[in-house]
């Protein structure tokens, strides 16, 4: 997987959202608004390939969590990802 083109993470007014920026994102109308592991997951991988176990393996190196509960919210986070038509 790959984050879209034309989407950034910025913080506006105390909060981190995803920002659809570019003529090729025009007709997106909503806002996506992320916590702080989500968006400490989001420039992690900004522009690169990556997996849901990749995103894991960046949480339990960022979090004391163990294994199983850090794959189970990378895929959560990936599915509201693909969902929301950030990532592809």
């Amino acid at each position: 997987m790959r984050t879209k083109k034309g989407f950034n993470l910025r913080s506006v007014c105390g909060e981190q959202i995803i920002v659809a920026e570019g003529i090729e994102n025009i007709d997106f109308s909503k806002i996506i608004r992320m916590n702080e592991s989500s968006a400490y997951l989001w420039n992690a991988i900004k522009d690169k390939d990556f997996s849901v176990d990749d995103l894991a393996q960046l949480l339990s190196d960022e979090y004391d969590v163990d294994r199983e509960t850090v794959l189970k919210d990378a895929a959560s986070i990936v599915e509201q990802w693909k969902q929301a038509g950030i990532v592809e």
